[in-house]
């Protein structure tokens, strides 16, 4: 690689010695290596974003530990302090300090500019409401990956008595009588509406019992985190989790669950180029559903005291996979794996029922010599054992197919990640352009690829 420094890409903004700062968001790549070498991954970024902004319920500074150099966390750090939170970095890397103690409100303006294409200011609405009186909402963004409606979170705060008014700036959140405990039942598990009801109903008067609850390990770890606050939260089976609420919380100290999104990266990417990748920090009881697939596909893995060692274990074999809440196969894992599926020998399916645009990207997968056809209404099988959603679409991959070089453009976070290795997998030069959206959740990705020896340029 002939330069790191691409802060677009999520490397440091200060040149290291020796080293040139580039600015550009295009990747000239030359496949045909195999990746091999460790890499470490730090804490998830569906959880630290999200323990950010718990820290603004406690009355007490908050210490959050293994935090990634992503641009998510920077947005966060950035509408935390136009909130008046004060944030510094610790001594150890990856640790951050929040002081809530200064907290003000924000204009739809200040957190427009902020939040850019984030959807996380809307979990700032239970905090600021308990804190404030009052949250704003701009218009959100976030990757282009399907319908992410909003209407599981604003009917919960609904249901915690709070009213929201819309107008042409955004959402404005008002709780003119307090919040108070509700009952509330989710038509899907989603993630975003569970951690709203947990940070909301914390602090409000009352217990909250949340029916059809997220439970990924990241909920969990947001559930630990409240917990050190003061809060008193239980879970039961079927989904439920009850939240008895408290008048006041504290500060908390945590090192946040490691990113099992960014280890099963790796983990496929070592898949896909026949490489040999030792991801430092993984641990096998949260990626147990994507290593028994990994198995499947023909990986070999070992599981060791301080990560899980990935590579081949002969031949690829073809898999079918349905993507489901937790605790089944993560909608975030199937894009890397089916790079991978590309050269098994066979049909994989893979059926995605979490998003429904999530298959787009394998238009570009085709491109570079994948044979994958998608069925955008899903497809019928004997054998599924998820629930068939009106949203659903199915991928059809045939392998082994020849891969080669191609020019792509990245569409999402997981999407780009995969071109990129994709490109790495395929025989001659490929051209990776708007690769600044894949630091939103790989931390120093730049920096990663030329330790596991990718060949590869960054065009300015």
């Amino acid at each position: 690689m002939k330069s790191l420094l691409n802060v677009a890409a999520g490397e440091p903004a200060t040149p290291q010695p020796g080293e040139k700062e580039v600015a550009g968001e295009i990747l000239a790549i030359r496949g045909g290596r195999p990746l091999t070498g460790r890499v470490e991954v730090k804490g998830a970024k569906n959880l630290v974003t999200k323990a950010m902004v718990a820290a603004l319920l406690g009355e007490t500074s908050s210490t959050l530990r293994g935090v990634p150099d992503i641009s998510d966390v920077q947005v966060v750090r950035s509408l935390l302090e136009v909130h008046g939170v004060t944030v510094e970095d610790g001594e150890e890397e990856g640790t951050l300090h929040l002081d809530p103690s200064g907290a003000v409100a924000a204009h739809f303006e200040e957190i427009d500019a902020h939040a850019g294409a984030s959807r996380i200011p809307i979990l700032f609405c239970g905090p600021l409401l308990h804190l404030l009186g009052e949250a704003l909402i701009p218009d959100l963004g976030g990757c282009r990956i399907g319908d992410r409606p909003i209407n599981f979170h604003m009917d919960a705060l609904r249901a915690f008595g709070a009213v929201v008014d819309k107008s042409y700036e955004g959402i404005r959140i008002t709780a003119p009588n307090g919040l108070h405990g509700a009952n509330i039942e989710l038509p899907y598990p989603s993630v975003g509406a569970t951690e709203q009801v947990l940070l909301t109903a914390v602090r409000a008067k009352g217990t909250t019992e949340l029916r059809g609850a997220a439970i990924e390990p990241e909920i969990m770890d947001l559930i630990a985190v409240l917990q050190k606050m003061g809060a008193i939260i239980s879970y039961e089976p079927n989904r439920v989790i009850l939240i008895e609420g408290v008048e006041t919380l504290t500060g908390y100290d945590h090192r946040a669950i490691f990113d099992r999104n960014e280890a099963a990266s790796w983990a496929c990417a070592a898949l896909a180029t026949d490489g040999d990748i030792f991801v430092g920090g993984a641990r096998q009881q949260e990626m147990l559903t994507f290593l028994n697939v990994f198995r499947k596909v023909g990986g070999w893995f070992d599981v060791r005291e301080d990560g899980i060692q990935f590579r081949r274990g002969g031949a690829l074999k073809p898999v079918t996979v349905e993507t489901d809440v937790h605790p089944g196969f993560m909608t975030d894992w199937q894009q890397p794996l089916i790079v991978a599926l590309t050269q098994a020998e066979g049909q994989s399916v893979v059926h995605e029922t979490v998003y429904e645009n999530r298959l787009g990207f394998t238009q570009a997968l085709n491109q570079m010599g994948a044979d994958i056809v998608v069925h955008p209404h899903g497809i019928d099988a004997p054998d599924r054992r998820v629930a068939r959603r009106a949203l659903e679409q199915a991928a059809v991959i045939n392998g082994p197919t020849p891969m080669h070089g191609a020019d792509v453009v990245v569409p999402d976070l997981r999407g780009g990640y995969s071109y990129v290795i994709a490109a790495l997998a395929a025989e001659g030069e490929s051209v990776v352009r708007n690769i600044g959206i894949i630091r939103r959740g790989y931390e120093k990705f730049l920096t990663k690829l030329d330790t596991l020896g990718a060949d590869f340029d960054v065009i300015g």
